[in-house]
């Protein structure tokens, strides 16, 4: 059998990055590609000059929360006070709502992150005579809400050459043109410590304009002096941050607080004065964190239990799930069946939903079957919609026929494409830091995947407080290594011989490291 070399593996991945048209900071395009986005300038400059209230309008998600700060910590440094709301998922629902509305009379409306579907709360912004910029990243419908302007690089009329941008990063330019717009100074590098987190945690292509944002970021994070990330830091031990560390521990943090309770928790975290500040709300969102963990749990065990594994779409339903929660459980569904997964939440006969799916482009996906629902947004890979109750089996049937209808007409694509054989034997701290070179890894330039082939089983350990992961011991008769599985899983026996896909990873513990593998799918 063939294994491949680190000199293999490096190859492949210089192939991937070797046409990107944005590799560094100094590639980035300029803001005035976007459509509308020197009327906004213009219009936000206007605002400042006549002392206008002006009114910034987040999301309940990492890239909301994000979005907004960045858009206060630049106002405020221009010695500008802004309004800001995110709003309670619970009580307004998402983005820009009526319900926003109610308190909100005057001044200018900007929105971060939301507001491309929002078109009941855009009709009330004219009849008040608001003006209202949407700043938004979400798929573009048929018709657009009636805005002063809309800034959204998805808008076919946009000329911004990268479209799979994150609301944050829309955010993040708008505030690098309003900055040439009033001629002043302000160091827009100095955001890219948060930036980053929005950018990993919304799931963007990591590659091209992305990736170089990423790669500053993750550089910014590590030295940052912001005092939510000192104490971050200094909780969590890191010495280094990955876009990995992002996704799994700094991010969960930040969504939390939404999911269970405000996000605006999370919001005055980012946007702490101090230290001492930044440590207490730090440890309430750990708190709300492990709450979240233990309900998510629950719901991902009784979802299961509804799982019609002949389908070809997952849907699952009921009143006693947190609305908050259902996103995560969905992407755990599909994982673990590696299907489109939809999960809603009903209260009095209207069901809200997410979805999560890895290989189906979600929003086109639910527009074909757009007739049975209240409403609906999102992107490819994540998506929110509402109907009612009476209408989820129709919806269910509805998806499971436009999916038949896909896989019809497209060739069917290994969703895990590997590079090819590694031998356990040849894992080690020049292969591991190789790959670590070409960070940062994420969607559309996935970490390298490796085929591991009839290794043996010798040992099987349950992980974590709630036993929620597995740790396999496996040999090719030389080495042994450990394997970490992060999804609920019960397929393999001790002494099994077995073949699976796996990324390499770096375990640090005590002093020591280890290396080892993270499992993606068994074969």
């Amino acid at each position: 059998m063939k294994y491949l070399t680190t000199s293999d593996i490096q190859q492949i991945l210089q192939e991937r990055v070797q046409n990107d048209p944005f590799k560094t900071l100094k590639d980035l395009p300029q803001p005035d590609s976007f459509k509308d986005i020197k009327k906004a300038s213009a219009r936000i400059a206007q605002a400042i000059r006549d002392d206008e209230t002006i009114n910034i309008i987040g999301d309940y998600d990492v890239d909301g929360v994000v979005s907004t700060a960045i858009m206060v910590e630049f106002f405020n440094a221009l010695g500008v006070e802004v309004n800001y709301i995110i709003p309670n998922r619970f009580t307004h629902g998402y983005g820009l709502s009526p319900k926003i509305l109610d308190d909100i009379y005057d001044g200018l409306i900007i929105t971060v992150d939301n507001g491309i579907s929002a078109f009941e709360a855009a009709d009330i912004c004219t009849a008040r005579g608001l003006d209202l910029i949407i700043t938004d990243h979400h798929t573009v419908g048929e018709q657009l809400p009636k805005a002063y302007a809309i800034i959204n690089p998805k808008q076919e009329d946009c000329s911004f050459p990268f479209k799979d941008i994150c609301g944050a990063q829309v955010a993040w330019y708008l505030c690098a043109m309003v900055k040439k717009e009033l001629n002043v100074e302000f160091n827009l590098m100095s955001l890219f410590d948060i930036l980053a987190l929005a950018v990993v945690a919304d799931i963007m292509p990591m590659k091209s304009l992305n990736a170089a944002m990423v790669k500053k970021g993750l550089k910014e994070l590590e030295k940052s002096q912001r005092p939510a990330l000192v104490v971050l830091r200094e909780r969590f031990a890191f010495k280094t941050i990955n876009e990995e560390d992002i996704g799994f521990k700094i991010a969960p943090l930040i969504n939390c607080a939404g999911r269970m309770e405000e996000a605006t928790i999370a919001l005055e975290f980012l946007l702490s004065f101090d230290t001492f500040e930044a440590g207490e709300s730090l440890e309430y969102l750990v708190e709300l964190n492990e709450r979240r963990k233990l309900e998510q749990l629950n719901i991902f065990e009784e979802a299961k239990n509804q799982v019609d594994i002949t389908d070809d779409v997952i849907v699952v339903s009921s009143p006693n799930w947190n609305e908050g929660i259902i996103g995560i459980v969905a992407s755990k569904l599909s994982e673990k069946y590696k299907k489109p997964a939809f999960v809603f939440s009903i209260t009095k006969d209207i069901a809200k939903g997410s979805s999560r799916s890895v290989d189906i482009h979600l929003y086109d996906l639910i527009s074909k079957c757009s007739e049975v629902l209240i409403g609906f947004g999102g992107h490819k890979g994540a998506a929110g919609m509402s109907l009612q109750e009476n209408q989820l089996l129709i919806f269910k049937e509805m998806l499971n026929n436009q999916i038949k209808l896909i896989k019809n007409s497209t060739t069917s694509q290994n969703i895990n494409y590997h590079f090819g054989n590694l031998n356990i034997s040849h894992i080690n701290y020049n292969l591991y830091n190789m790959i670590d070179s070409f960070r940062p890894f994420g969607l559309e330039n996935e970490m390298p995947l490796f085929l591991f082939t009839k290794v043996q089983v010798l040992d099987i350990k349950k992980m974590g407080k709630n036993k929620e992961f597995t740790k396999l011991i496996v040999s090719n008769g030389i080495q042994n290594i450990e394997v970490v599985i992060f999804v609920d899983f019960d397929n393999v026996n001790i002494s099994d011989q077995i073949s699976f896909l796996a990324t390499v990873g770096k375990n640090k513990f005590r002093g020591e490291v280890k290396y080892n593998l993270m499992f993606k799918e068994l074969l």
